[in-house]
């Protein structure tokens, strides 16, 4: 059994084509600018079975096939929920489904067998040191380093992602060193530069959790295609991040 927050059938940011996307609820990292609170708590969302959000997931296949699409695992973090994630994943698989995850990279140990079954990762990076990321999440960066490397000997396809927030991580000392991160990695598809927004912020006022970033305005998109023009100065395919909102 699995704790699924909500699922979304017309997915367009979440892969390569169309997909389906099931958010996984809980999270361990307490991202400041985390637009999705109401995941953290992993008792919470609806409970269900890999065989049953395979159902669900069919129902739509060969709609978000013609569009080379897939199912993604998002979240909340999926890599919470392992067994449930792997088994899930290996069912679409079986199925001829396109698989991804959408991971800050932050779970419980061992990653090899959800590897096995996965097309694609789409990772998302949330800062160049220890103390930025205990700052910006709550958490110490060890298990994302483990993640990171058990990533690096899978050979897994990989979409890397990085959100820029105004004070915090929009500089151009913090963009290069970024970039040094992200060149660490192979098999790399795609780099995007994720602008900090505010769409999120209703929620923790309906929650009655105090929102860490009150008062910082969204990221500039001007100043977002600057940043992007350093990061894609290199050997990697940078893709500036369009949301449909």
């Amino acid at each position: 059994m699995g704790r699924i927050h909500s699922i979304e059938t017309l997915g367009l940011v979440d892969g390569p084509g169309i997909r389906f996307v099931a958010f996984f609820q809980g999270c361990s990292l307490r991202c400041a600018y985390c637009h999705n609170p109401d995941t953290w708590d992993i008792n919470k969302g609806m409970e269900i079975t890999a065989e049953e959000l395979l159902k669900k997931a069919i129902r739509y296949k060969a709609y978000f096939q013609r569009s080379s699409g897939g199912v993604t695992c998002s979240g909340g973090e999926p890599l919470l929920q392992p067994e449930f994630l792997t088994e899930f994943l290996r069912l679409c698989k079986e199925n001829g489904i396109h698989t991804a995850i959408d991971t800050a990279g932050f779970g419980k140990g061992s990653y090899h067998s959800i590897f096995k079954y996965t097309d694609l990762v789409i990772l998302d990076i949330k800062h160049i040191n220890s103390a930025g990321y205990r700052e910006l999440t709550g958490r110490d960066m060890g298990e994302f380093e483990n993640f990171a490397g058990c990533l690096k000997k899978s050979g897994t396809k990989l979409w890397l992602r990085h959100v820029v927030v105004p004070g915090i991580t929009d500089s151009e000392e913090h963009i290069r060193s970024m970039k040094k991160i992200m060149m660490r990695f192979d098999n790399v598809e795609k780099i995007e530069l994720l602008p900090y927004h505010t769409l999120g912020v209703n929620k923790y006022e309906a929650m009655g959790i105090p929102y860490k970033l009150k008062g910082v305005p969204p990221m500039c998109k001007d100043r977002t295609k600057e940043l992007e023009n350093i990061m894609g100065r290199g050997d990697r395919h940078l893709v500036p991040y369009c949301p449909v909102c």
